[in-house]
């Protein structure tokens, strides 16, 4: 990710948000562009929403994808998740920006793994809303799934083709073969 030379306050960046063509993350001032996905990127997050949307119904909860800003007020920072999923009523409030995910997944691009897999993660981590993060290859099929335990810990998990993934604060069970369905990974097995 590469920053616009100047410095931003958290205001400035949304206005400037409203109008722009081009999505923009927003991290202690600096504002960056985000570079265009892969077929394969768009479609994993894509599938990841539309296997959420159907078992949420009902349970006041909502999955959100790709063009969905979400802040993190004690890290001055906003972000687009490739896939996020709130049940809290306070991101009824603000049809642009969301808060208080429960669950939110990335899919993991040459130029953004390292950032994702750190200093975002850390980001994500000031949420106390935030239960599971998910790193999801698009060039293997392979989830990280990072669980936050009843102590605050994060655990680690890894799963594989022909794999399950459970959600358990939304009583949900992936199979991992769907997130990767039209890919060419599933294709060319």
């Amino acid at each position: 990710m590469v920053a616009v030379n100047a410095y931003f306050n958290p205001d400035d960046y949304l206005a400037i948000e409203a109008n722009s063509p081009v999505r923009h993350e927003y991290r202690d001032g600096l504002v960056y562009a985000m570079a265009g996905s892969s077929q394969e990127h768009t479609d994993i997050a894509i599938n990841l929403f539309t296997i959420l949307r159907s078992p949420l119904r009902g349970k006041n909860c909502r999955a959100h994808a790709l063009e969905t800003k979400l802040q993190l007020p004690n890290r001055n920072a906003f972000y687009y998740p490739d896939v996020l999923v709130t049940c809290d009523p306070r991101d009824r409030d603000d049809r642009y920006i969301k808060r208080h995910p429960s669950f939110i997944a990335e899919v993991l691009s040459p130029s953004t793994e390292k950032f994702d897999r750190g200093d975002k993660f850390s980001d994500y981590q000031q949420l106390e809303t935030l239960k599971t993060y998910w790193l999801i290859f698009q060039d293997q099929i392979k989830v990280e799934v990072r669980q936050k335990t009843d102590v605050g810990d994060w655990e680690t998990q890894i799963y594989k083709m022909g794999d399950r993934i459970a959600i358990p604060t939304l009583g949900i069970t992936i199979a991992i073969n769907d997130l990767y369905e039209d890919t060419e990974l599933l294709i060319d097995h």
